[in-house]
């Protein structure tokens, strides 16, 4: 082995997050732990996405099975270093007298202050998705680190939103207004990336508009209502144009809660029910990530209920808009019977078919980058699919506003001529809503 390689140690939750990391890390050895072996043991049983990783890494590793895995290591593959096993140590005097309970936490970093006692001229390092531990090394002397691979550089670039332009020649907004087909982009002197959206505007008039990056012009947006869901801003006019056009497959709509992202995706969706023969309306249900349904009293539609209520709310706000009887409101039950509006826990959906399907994924911010690829590869002919979320709100433990699904994906697809990105800014459910999600 030569000295100037590092040895990462692997914590569960990194396997879990991404069950390919151990072919990320270059020409670096990779450790891990038996006892992450153990954690992986009790997690390959269940239908949530956490116990598919680790039935996935499982696998992967027992591709490369064979006694060297706990004598030196097995080489990964061309370019990379060797990954082996190591077995449980004894606590240093170190460990025990600060962390004296045989935690797997407190046993990982056993393991860990080990290899770096056995290879005192390498860099040794932990990698954890776990803030707590990775503090807890760090406080023994041990270099940490969190897992890396998939985060974004620049979320300011990320989440840019549309493109404010002040001052703007009126003669060219003008144009928007009079050339139906839009006005190349090159008469605006800009260099817009696929499905930019711009407000021009100037002290006599303004202008909203898109750019088609196949006939590369740059053309009028126009307001417009969806099943009864009218846009309130420029963002929403964005979203609901994004969402409606069929040359864009893929769809990001991020803002904090109230913004109406969900909202208008379901308006969106509804709207155009003869391009599609089913709309699937899911969420993670992150609470229960990490514990089977079962524990919950009640049949399966209570279990999940509480979890799915804020689809069904959003569903409730667009029916309302309807009168008793009225054709668009007896379309929406129709289509709940029929099972053409589906309702549902996103774990529910592996396995169902996703061809000629308008797909929304609320709550995108709480799925990994790995989960949001599993999801869109599984596309078929003609689907659309749309995640929405709020990276300031994220309830897993183990990701952050760089390294979740939802940045991830729109940092990675940017550019990208089937895909659009719409950052939501001003929440439109109340004075008081928006009141407190920005100064609370």
């Amino acid at each position: 082995m030569g000295s100037t390689k590092k040895i990462f140690v692997l914590d569960t939750n990194v396997l879990l997050h991404d069950y390919e990391c151990i072919y990320r890390f270059q020409d670096n050895d990779l450790v891990i732990p038996i006892v992450v072996l153990e954690e992986l043991d009790k997690l390959k049983k269940g239908n949530d996405q956490i116990n598919y990783h680790a039935r996935e890494f499982t696998r992967e590793l027992d591709k490369l099975s064979g006694d060297k895995l706990f004598n030196g290591g097995i080489a990964l593959g061309r370019g990379m270093g060797k990954l082996s096993i190591e077995t449980g140590k004894p606590f240093s005097q170190e460990i025990e007298q600060s962390f004296p309970e045989k935690t797997p936490d407190h046993r990982i970093l056993s393991i860990t202050w080990h290899i770096r006692k056995k290879f005192p001229k390498r860099q040794v390092i932990l990698i954890s998705k776990d803030i707590n531990l990775r503090i807890k090394a760090k406080s023994l002397g041990m270099l940490s680190q969190d897992y890396e691979s998939d985060k974004v550089a620049d979320l300011e670039s990320v989440y840019r939103g549309a493109e404010l332009h002040d001052n703007f020649d009126d003669s060219l907004i003008s144009r928007l207004f009079e050339e139906t087909d839009g006005v190349p982009a090159i008469d605006f002197n800009l260099e817009p990336f696929p499905h930019q959206y711009f407000i021009f505007k100037n002290s006599k008039s303004s202008a909203l508009a898109h750019y088609d990056p196949v006939k590369k012009v740059i053309s009028r947006v126009e307001k417009q209502s969806v099943y009864g869901i009218e846009p309130r801003n420029a963002e929403q006019t964005f979203s609901i144009d994004a969402l409606t056009r069929p040359e864009i497959q893929l769809v990001s709509l991020t803002g904090k809660a109230g913004t109406g992202k969900t909202l208008l995706a379901l308006a969106a969706a509804l709207h155009q029910d003869d391009r599609y023969n089913q709309i699937f309306l899911a969420r993670p249900v992150i609470p229960l990530a990490n514990r089977d349904i079962g524990f919950l009293p009640g049949d399966i539609g209570e279990k999940i209920g509480p979890y799915m209520q804020p689809l069904y709310d959003n569903l409730a706000v667009i029916k309302n808009k309807f009168k008793a009887r009225s054709r668009e409101l007896e379309k929406i039950e129709e289509m709940e019977r029929m099972e053409r509006l589906v309702i549902t826990p996103l774990a529910y959906i592996r396995g169902r078919s996703l061809s000629d399907v308008f797909f929304i994924v609320d709550e995108a911010q709480n799925l990994t980058p790995h989960e949001i690829k599993t999801i869109i590869t599984r596309a078929g002919e003609n689907t659309k699919i749309v995640f929405t979320g709020d990276i300031h709100q994220i309830d897993s433990p183990y990701l952050d506003m760089k390294s979740n699904g939802l940045s991830y994906l729109t940092d990675k697809m940017s550019g990208q001529e089937i895909f659009a990105h719409v950052n939501l800014v001003k929440g439109e459910r109340s004075y008081l809503s928006e009141l407190a999600s920005n100064i609370l």
